[in-house]
């Protein structure tokens, strides 16, 4: 769910930053090249050290990662090269690490500044390296990816015992990929020189005060929104079980349920600090993707399910329970503390990416920082799971609440074996087992769900439910709402997306058996192209959809079918244009619109596959041999529409003139319909 945080909000700005995305070009990181030592000898191993100072808000994405994950991996290239031998390949410099849900897979980048080493081996007088190195620069503010390639000439001379000046070229022309409007933080950014090797976004520019302020806010919302994780919600009848029949008096309830959020806060900003200290946000991400917590925590949440629907009572060993007895008296602190402790580490399992962006804060030295940023998230996570502590007390003042409670533990010992297998389907797509694919899944929620709604209208007791003479108002409203989202989840075993609980799922990759997409390879197979696309063996569109990967050849298809030409502007490790694909592209007002009224042409930026020589030409922009698709599609892209940046969408007439303002990344589907008709009418009136 923490993706989906992060979505809502960048769609919350994204009218904001939408005016300044289609007149730039977006600047790329400052490079430093160098060599580590001032002194060469032959015979010397040293280091290049290439550092980036990237721009605010934006990242790089690392080179130790799969590279068949996706996202565009940094590379080293070298064109020509004397006086020396590599040593190993590029190295990253500690990079930040994170598990990303799209790629579904863990990736590493750089943000604030970036820095690789190549080891070398002096073997001549004369040095002189000349290549280039290659990355991917994304933004999560406007979902926007970028590749770009920094070109650079190293040279120097090495002698025995004689201290040399070594020469840097500059690496790019300082007109290339300028803003056209630079703002004065922008500028900062760009003409700032290299600082320490190790920087980190500040999010204090505000001034420290104002900037804690806000952080805390930030930090306070980010814990009420992890309420909403599928990880947290199944705690809530295990706090209420816990909580239930516990306390002597009402006054001792109250002192327990405080004494449970304290310890929530506590753990939280105690724990959660040193671990950011010593070990980084690394630590939030194994818990979060790795299968030995993941599984241990399915098989937790089971052991609780079949505890809540009668199959045995929780009980402790006796003589920790005489212990605990013991210390009653005393408040009985350790079983609350414990309470909370597996709480916390339950949470982390989907809290730790919002958590891990707080603590990353305290990797870079600060301290005061992360511990009131971990103190406002364990706040607003705490407050919750304190009230639902004191709530069992009143229950049981109630009159006659016995059978009540135990109906209300059985409904929730159902929501506990649903959520369960959330745990699961985590482990199970990280490592590709294959156990729990989608339709499985949704089969398993289906009977889940289905037996809930029986038991609510009274069809199933379990053996201490007291009889039920008649059905209440408030339990068929929740009977009828159980088979509801029963019905609502039946079309999802044929693959309806069930956008709804799309937090929750399983990828829609890992569905056997899809109607839908049989549904979209029927109509692709029905409307042939009347031409084949080239690099169609290795480029692919989404849904079935047909279209070309070649400009001039998709637009001689346009002027021939009488359709106005679609473009998109895309990568193989742009993030954001999967999502577009996945959540906007699948809706059948756009889906049918991108079949019948366009031409369609993808246009790869990151594609290296490399052209005859024969159609190779040097850019009018930057002066450079364009080789591949991807460079020469990139060079068609900014010179021709001013922008670098993907997803970006283009369509035009058959005079290659823009029929409407491109688009860039916009998940709100009716807005990307009205993009369509307004071009398909501009086109009509042509």
């Amino acid at each position: 769910m923490s993706k989906y945080f992060k979505i809502s909000i960048v769609l919350s700005l994204l009218l904001f930053f939408t005016g300044s995305v289609y007149a730039q070009i977006i600047a790329p990181p400052k490079w430093t090249i160098q060599f580590s030592e001032k002194e060469l000898k032959v015979g010397d191993e040293v280091k290049i050290i290439f550092k980036a100072q990237i721009p605010k808000d934006w990242y790089i994405y690392s080179n130790d990662f799969d590279p068949d994950l996706g996202p565009m991996l940094t590379e080293l290239e070298l064109k020509e090269s004397e006086g020396f031998t590599l040593i190993g390949g590029l190295k990253a410099i500690n990079p930040k690490k994170k598990y990303d849900e799209i790629w579904e897979g863990e990736v590493t980048y750089f943000v604030g500044s970036g820095t690789f080493e190549q080891t070398i081996k002096i073997t001549g007088e004369t040095i002189r390296a000349e290549g280039f190195i290659g990355y991917q620069m994304c933004t999560d503010v406007t979902g926007q990816c970028i590749p770009f390639e920094e070109d650079f000439t190293l040279t120097s001379k090495a002698s025995p015992g004689q201290v040399t000046e070594i020469q840097e070229t500059k690496t790019r022309d300082e007109a290339l990929f300028v803003e056209e409007e630079i703002t004065p933080e922008s500028e900062e950014v760009i003409q700032t020189e290299i600082i320490e090797e190790r920087t980190y976004i500040n999010l204090d520019e505000e001034g420290e005060q104002g900037g804690l302020i806000g952080f805390m806010v930030i930090a306070f919302l980010a814990g009420l929104a992890a309420l909403l994780t599928p990880c947290v919600f199944p705690m809530i009848p295990m706090t209420v079980t816990f909580f239930t029949g516990r306390s002597k008096s009402r006054i001792s309830g109250i002192r327990n349920a405080f004494l449970y959020g304290f310890s929530i806060i506590a753990i939280y900003t105690i724990a959660g600090t040193a671990v950011a200290a010593i070990q980084g946000p690394e630590f939030a991400n194994w818990l979060s993707t790795h299968w030995i917590p993941n599984v241990f925590f399915f098989l937790i949440f089971i052991f609780f399910a079949f505890a809540f629907l009668g199959m045995f009572e929780l009980t402790l060993p006796s003589g920790f329970v005489n212990k605990m007895d013991a210390k009653a008296d005393k408040g009985g602190m350790t079983g609350i503390f414990f309470m909370a402790f597996t709480l916390v580490l339950v949470s982390f399992s989907c809290t730790g990416p919002i958590v891990g962006s707080i603590l990353i804060s305290s990797a870079g030295g600060a301290l005061v920082k992360p511990i009131l940023g971990m103190f406002a998230f364990s706040l607003a996570f705490a407050i919750p799971f304190t009230l639902f502590a004191v709530f069992p007390e009143w229950l049981n003042s109630l009159p006659k609440s016995g059978g009540w409670l135990n109906s209300v533990k059985v409904v929730l010992g159902f929501l506990e074996l649903a959520l369960a297998f959330k745990f699961l389907s985590v482990a199970d797509q990280v490592y590709h087992w294959g156990l729990l694919d989608r339709d499985i899944y949704i089969a398993i929620w289906v009977v889940i769900f289905a037996l809930l709604g029986f038991y609510l209208l009274g069809k199933i007791r379990t053996k201490h439910d007291d009889p039920l003479d008649y059905i209440g108002v408030p339990r068929l409203m929740l009977a009828i709402g159980t088979f509801v989202f029963v019905i609502y989840l039946i079309p999802g075993l044929w693959g309806a997306p069930l956008k709804a609980l799309s937090g929750y799922l399983p990828p829609m990759a890992t569905h056997d058996f899809n109607i839908f997409e049989n549904r979209y390879a029927a109509v692709a197979s029905e409307n042939k192209l009347d031409d084949v696309p080239k690099y169609a063996d290795f480029l692919h569109f989404p849904h079935g959809i047909q279209g070309y990967f070649d400009y001039d050849q998709a637009l001689a298809a346009a002027k021939r079918t009488g359709k106005p030409l679609f473009i998109d502007f895309t990568g193989h490790g742009c993030v954001n244009c999967r999502e577009m694909e996945a959540r906007v592209w699948s809706d059948p007002l756009v889906l049918q619109r991108l079949k019948e009224d366009f031409v369609m042409v993808a246009l790869y930026i990151d594609e290296r596959y490399e052209l005859p020589e024969s159609e190779w030409y040097t850019s009018e922009y930057d002066g450079k041999v364009k080789s591949t698709i991807g460079k020469q599609n990139a060079d068609f892209q900014i010179t021709q529409f001013n922008n670098n940046a993907q997803p970006y969408y283009v369509i035009l007439d058959h005079n290659e003139e823009l029929l409407v303002r491109p688009k860039a990344y916009d998940t709100n589907i009716q807005n990307f319909v009205n993009f369509l008709e307004e071009a398909k009418a501009e086109f009509g009136r042509r």
